[in-house]
């Protein structure tokens, strides 16, 4: 068994330093990189591009609302149209960075904010999965089973790769625990690491409640933002192994 194991990375920006890019990057397979939205500018972007072809990590475009002061995790209204022309522009712009590494870009994830819109409205779905089919129909695109983006990416014939998170807890409807809850986030990686291999080896995860609830996965995501990012993945990797599932971005797994 494989399984992709992506993180969000390239989220620094002018004077601050956000995540562990450096030592994060050699260890996952797929990088979501900020794309001047949510956070990211034009040289973090060259940077952290020319950072994953030295590693060999799959780069994938990661467009979010433009409020850089709240990281993208506040929700902007948008018309669809709007939320189109916001994706296709960000993904155009790290796609250019890519052109000149030489590095082909293999999948789009929405951050934040608008990721969850994306999830449960479909006029938001619908702006997002336009723009990676109008900027190219073989880009693979990351969304949660049982939801807008995913359906919504599905009936357009795009390939969606199924995605979990290791340091997030699950409700009883199958969603992310709001951030704003105390049992939001996973903070020790033997229990992250469980949480992932219940999704592969059951297809079921364990909610806040108790509930068990049906998840399948293709890719796990652990946030760079997150202190531990790099003892969660090293010990998450670990067992991965362990339970014989290797790591392998997701475009090399289709």
């Amino acid at each position: 068994m494989t399984i992709d194991l992506n993180c969000d990375l390239g989220e620094s920006y002018g004077v601050y330093t956000l995540g562990m890019d450096q030592e994060v990057l050699p260890l996952v397979s797929s990088a979501n990189i900020a794309c001047g939205g949510h956070a990211g500018d034009a040289a973090v972007m060259a940077h952290t591009v020319a950072l994953a072809k030295q590693y060999g990590t799959a780069v994938g475009a990661h467009p979010g609302f433009l409020d850089k002061e709240g990281f993208g995790r506040r929700h902007i209204a948008m018309k669809e149209e709007e939320i189109y022309q916001l994706c296709l522009y960000q993904i155009g712009a790290l796609h250019a960075f890519c052109v000149a590494e030489g590095v082909k870009m293999q999948h789009v994830k929405p951050h934040g904010a608008l990721y969850n819109a994306a999830l449960r409205d479909s006029d938001v779905a619908k702006g997002v999965v336009r723009a990676v089919k109008d900027f190219n129909k073989d880009l693979l695109l990351f969304a949660p089973v049982h939801t807008e983006l995913h359906a919504q990416g599905e009936r357009e014939g795009l390939q969606v790769v199924k995605e979990i998170f290791a340091d997030r807890t699950y409700t009883a409807e199958g969603t992310l625990t709001p951030r704003t809850e105390k049992k939001a986030f996973i903070d020790q990686p033997e229990k992250a690491a469980d949480q992932v291999l219940e999704v592969l080896q059951k297809g079921t995860v364990r909610a806040v409640d108790g509930t068990v609830v049906a998840m399948e996965a293709d890719t796990v995501c652990v946030h760079g933002d997150n202190e531990q990012a790099v003892l969660f993945i090293q010990h998450l990797k670990k067992q991965l192994e362990h339970h014989g599932t290797r790591v392998q971005a997701a475009g090399d797994r289709i």
